[in-house]
């Protein structure tokens, strides 16, 4: 007893020293304040605004299965309109409605892939400003695809015609690529990227959507910030189903279909059973953003060398957000039963949505799903699966590049990387390019984030400007 005793005391004297440790460095490391603002440029905000509205009055909804391309062949029409110049200089190649536009540099060793999506998901309920109608007002461009992403469209086309405009000559190759098909999930993105491998392209970066200047990234954390995504989640679709030999409902048997299903959801939703790590890419993002947070979070995310095991329990448990950063995660979409209220199914269905970390992938997730669903007697069937993307090095020369572009375009923005919990097309492109990264250059704040696939989607025109200069400043620093 004496000798536990002393372990004891040791243990707690440890843990003490170490708390003392962590402490001290937090103290010692200081506290930063992202100050950035946008920077105000009344006629060019007016320019591309006209230019985005235009783009969002163009409904380019895309459904899965179902041929569209007559859609966005007229789209495509309005794109020409705006940025002559692009249609007149750069070689056009259009497939099925997809777009890639080939800029002749000087050299072909780095070609940069600017990309993003001319779809857009529907447009329902009631808005504030139609979902179509690019209006402006209020200081900002509403309608679908405003934000998500016909802006991103807007700022590397224009970007490309003012360069033109000024008669420079890209030292690299330079690609335009923008899909159809990104909201479905289709094969408009695989369909481009398959051509550029017929020419024996190999990007030696690629910038799709994804991260964006986001103010207050993470609760507690003011400002605005630079969230450069350096690695995407996988997806999957997983159909779960339970049969019965069915019946009437005047004698419900115990276990029927809905009965095991309901078990089923209670169990995930009572004991997620996913494992709970930290990526080294969400180590480095909360590393990032510690020292721009309340004492709090400076202590607990500044010393995860100290506090990783007890953040696993805990951040799951009170954000949703950064629970999804830690784990797969596991949503409840569908489901279907009986034809009739006084009739038992005899088969009940239930979909799930799953998004793979790369710590736990595609196969051992699907895995853990299968041995719970057979422990209630369901039958699981993947309906569609990708895994989790190799993450872009942070230490890289594209991500440097990156970043330094930023640092350029917006001063005293601080930058960050980032995960990336929802699916992009630039999950395609990595099999020609290792460096594909996630950032659109445009200002999200809670209005944006919540309008994307929502109501009332919106942009402010004070992003656009920055925008342009971002995709400027990026053809002319790869040399």
């Amino acid at each position: 007893m004496k000798l536990i005793g002393i372990l004891l005391l040791a243990a707690l004297g440890l843990l003490a020293a170490l708390l003392l440790v962590s402490l001290l460095r937090t103290l010692l490391g200081g506290a930063k304040v992202s100050r950035w603002e946008a920077k105000r440029e009344p006629q060019r905000e007016a320019v591309y605004a006209e230019k985005l509205s235009r783009m969002v009055r163009c409904e380019t909804v895309s459904y899965p299965d179902r041929e569209q391309r007559e859609k966005f062949l007229a789209f495509h029409r309005e794109l020409e309109a705006l940025f002559p110049l692009v249609h007149e200089k750069l070689e056009k190649t259009e497939i099925d409605g997809n777009l890639l536009f080939f800029w002749k540099g000087r050299h072909a060793d780095r070609p940069l892939v600017l990309m993003s999506h001319q779809d857009v998901v529907p447009a329902e309920g009631e808005w504030l400003h139609p979902p179509f109608s690019g209006e402006i007002a209020d200081g900002k461009v509403w309608g679908r695809g405003s934000a998500d992403t016909k802006c991103s469209v807007m700022a590397f086309f224009q970007a490309v015609e003012e360069l033109l405009q000024a008669g420079y000559v890209p030292e690299q190759d330079v690609y335009l690529s923008s899909s159809c098909t990104e909201e479905v999930g289709g094969d408009g993105c695989p369909k481009l990227v398959a051509e550029l491998k017929r020419r024996g392209v190999k990007p030696f970066l690629v910038c799709d959507e994804g991260g964006a200047i986001v103010r207050e990234p993470i609760g507690g954390v003011k400002g605005y910030y630079a969230m450069i995504g350096v690695l995407e989640k996988g997806m999957g679709n997983l159909r779960v189903s339970a049969r019965s030999g069915g019946g009437h409902s005047s004698y419900p048997p115990k276990g029927s279909p809905i009965a095991r299903l309901a078990a089923f959801v209670q169990e995930l939703e009572r004991h997620d059973p996913m494992l709970v790590s930290f990526e080294p890419e969400v180590k480095a993002m909360f590393k990032t953003l510690s020292p721009y947070g309340p004492f709090y979070f400076r202590w607990l995310f500044g010393n995860l060398w100290l506090f990783a095991p007890l953040l696993r329990k805990l951040l799951p448990k009170i954000s949703n957000q950064a629970g999804a950063l830690l784990r797969t995660t596991v949503a409840f979409t569908m489901q279907s039963g009986s034809d009739a209220a006084n009739v038992l199914p005899q088969e009940a269905t239930l979909t799930l949505n799953l998004r793979y970390i790369p710590h736990q992938g595609m196969e051992a997730s699907n895995a853990v799903i299968r041995r719970l669903a057979a422990k209630h007697g369901l039958e699981v069937e993947v309906l569609r699966a990708y895994d989790a993307c190799e993450p872009v090095r942070i230490d890289s020369e594209a991500y440097a590049l990156v970043e330094s572009v930023v640092h350029e375009v917006f001063p005293e923005l601080p930058t960050c990387p980032y995960v990336m919990t929802g699916g992009t097309d630039a999950r395609f492109y990595q099999e020609i390019c290792d460096a594909c990264i996630r950032f659109s250059p445009v200002i999200y704040g809670p209005a944006q984030m919540k309008g994307m696939h929502g109501l009332n989607e919106n942009i402010d025109v004070f992003s656009l400007p920055g925008a342009v200069d971002f995709y400027k400043a990026v053809i002319r620093r790869n040399a």
